[in-house]
């Protein structure tokens, strides 16, 4: 269980390329070739947690809990096996928001734009990490709904697949507001389904949140 220490706002945060730096040297907690853990300590946001490989699924979702490298949550477990049934020899975790909560009512009541910047940074270097089109996972179901400032860090997301040419799945069925399946309840080995982010985007979000 993490619950947050307080607004992240009074925490002294990292920029991402200063965490990706020091993520990248080696460890004695895990093994860095291995592993991609961004901040490379436990802490009260995450900004990426994930396996090196040259295919990855990029999956999404709301925020992070307390998975680390070798100490993978339900969520990360069946985020690595949805990944690998895919033909995906790899897994990178990020979320909407990076702050840490076990459950998604302890979040922060207003978004801070610092990690929230530093947070879209790290997104577009996971992007910026495939060969080829990169794979993104929408998989952050209802819980989507918990803060009003969610909507608004989807669409930013969503913007920035954009530059990088995106392409977007879902997993499972739609929840009744029309939000992607959270990966925790999802069979072994659910197939991905494209996933229309921009008319998610311009229609469910902008209808819910006057995105």
């Amino acid at each position: 269980m993490h619950i947050p220490s307080g607004e992240t706002a009074a925490l002294d945060i990292l920029p991402f390329d200063v965490a990706l730096e020091r993520s990248l040297a080696p460890s004695e907690d895990y093994d860095v070739g291995r592993w991609l853990y961004v901040p490379n300590r436990y802490a009260d946001y995450r900004y990426i947690l994930g396996t090196r490989g040259e295919r990855p699924l990029i999956c999404v979702g709301v925020n992070p809990s307390t998975a680390a490298p070798d100490r993978l949550d339900n969520t990360l477990k069946s985020v690595e096996r949805i990944a690998l049934a895919n033909g995906y020899d790899s897994f990178l975790m990020c979320n909407v928001y990076a702050q840490r909560a076990t459950r998604p009512d302890d979040m922060e009541a207003q978004c801070n734009p610092a990690l929230h910047r530093e947070n879209m940074r790290a997104f577009a270097y996971m992007l910026s990490l495939s060969a080829g089109a990169p794979s993104v996972w929408a998989a952050w179901g209802a819980v989507i709904e918990k803060r009003a400032y969610l909507a608004r860090c989807v669409a930013d997301m969503i913007a920035i697949g954009e530059d990088y040419g995106a392409r977007w799945f879902s997993a499972g069925r739609f929840s009744k507001r029309g939000h992607p399946h959270h990966p925790l309840y999802l069979p072994k080995g659910s197939p991905l389904d494209p996933f229309d982010a921009a008319a998610y985007c311009s229609g469910c979000l902008l209808h819910a949140y006057g995105v």
